[in-house]
């Protein structure tokens, strides 16, 4: 990595605005832009981040599940003085877009009047307009997220099926940098000492998205009942699986790395939807970041992510779920043997000391 501070720190002072969706407590943001900075700090590359929405936001949320419009007031407010910096910059990041349901019209701006920005995403989020329930925002909105990919200078998308749709709206240029974790911050030394008094089937995520457990709420059901199983759940909130022994513990940024550590399989569940097909499949690689075997549904990237029978299993029925938990509950080596896979693959592909000197080239070209 050296080598690649040293080539790209050749140009002297180049200037980042980051408009970001959410503060650092929220998790795409957290992971796609706040954990690159101590890494761009190197390459003296200066770099402002600027939320859309703070930690209220999230807080609020995720707490009571709503948020007040003196919240949304606050956060239109706050893009709009961050707007008016952008010409103190050389090139503009932005996250998603600039602003949520509401047409490409400062994207539009910017690029007419020759700010250079490009665009990140880690979700399809152009479906939840081209397939929003209402004609209005399908006719108005559809092909906004197109329009700003195509006038972006570069679209960093985070997997395949991003990268396809960006390619399909004539974008100028596509780059795949999967979301990934610093490898720092998962060191090996408590790998395989778990001590569980029982098998511990481990999930982390959202609130929003701990509704996907339940597509495989009969086969942990079956599986749990049968072997004396529980599912431990972190982040979800209130969350009930029917005849399933869970335990949900509140996610914490401090506590979030120790927690995968108590799994003994990690797994991620999802439908055979278009917004699922645009997950980057993240959780699978945290559970193998702390070398845990995963099991997922074969949707999207997860395909990409799991290599069956290697470092994890995919499955898709109420059946292959239950076979693939047994599989592992019974096979203590085979456990062993997956998360070494998985934590090795991590390692090559999707881990901060790889993407890092890749985002930091792509901003450097722009800049």
């Amino acid at each position: 990595m050296s080598e690649v501070i040293k080539d790209i720190g050749g140009k002297e002072s180049i200037r980042i605005l980051v408009l970001s969706k959410y503060a650092r407590n929220g998790a795409s943001s957290r992971y796609r832009t706040y954990q690159y900075l101590p890494f761009f700090e190197q390459l003296d590359i200066e770099v402002k981040v600027m939320p859309l929405f703070d930690e209220s936001y999230i807080d609020q949320l995720y707490n009571s599940g709503k948020v007040s419009r003196v919240e949304y007031f606050r956060a239109f407010l706050r893009r709009i003085s961050s707007l008016v910096t952008v010409y103190h910059y050389d090139v503009v990041l932005i996250e998603y877009e600039v602003f949520p349901y509401f047409p490409a019209l400062f994207e539009r701006l910017l690029s007419w009047t020759g700010i250079k920005y490009l665009v990140d995403y880690d979700d399809a989020l152009f479906h939840q307009y081209d397939m929003h329930p209402s004609w209005l925002v399908r006719r108005l909105l559809g092909n906004k997220i197109a329009t700003v990919m195509k006038l972006s200078e570069v679209v960093i998308a985070g997997n395949g099926y991003l990268m396809d749709y960006a390619k399909l709206a004539g974008s100028k240029r596509v780059e795949v940098i999967p979301t990934v974790v610093d490898l720092d911050n998962y060191p090996l030394t408590v790998n395989n000492k778990r001590h569980n008094s029982k098998f511990t089937i481990g999930w982390i995520g959202s609130p929003t998205t701990a509704r996907y457990l339940q597509l495989i709420c009969p086969a942990l059901r079956e599986f749990c009942e049968a072997s004396g199983s529980h599912v431990r759940i972190v982040g979800s909130g209130e969350i009930e699986l029917p005849g399933v022994d869970i335990e949900i513990v509140e996610w914490s940024e401090e506590d979030e790395i120790e927690m995968l550590h108590t799994f003994d399989v990690g797994i991620m569940p999802l439908p055979n939807e278009y917004w699922a097909r645009g997950k980057c499949g993240f959780k699978l690689i945290q559970y193998m970041a702390c070398g845990l075997p995963v099991i997922a549904s074969p949707v999207g990237v997860n395909s990409d992510i799991v290599e069956h029978g290697v470092n994890g299993f995919l499955a898709k029925t109420t059946e292959e779920w239950v076979a693939a938990l047994n599989a592992l509950l019974s096979d203590s080596l085979l456990r062993q043997n997956m998360g070494e896979a998985g934590r090795s693959k991590v390692e090559r592909q999707y881990s901060l000391q790889v993407t890092a000197p890749h985002l930091a080239g792509i901003l450097s070209s722009v800049a």
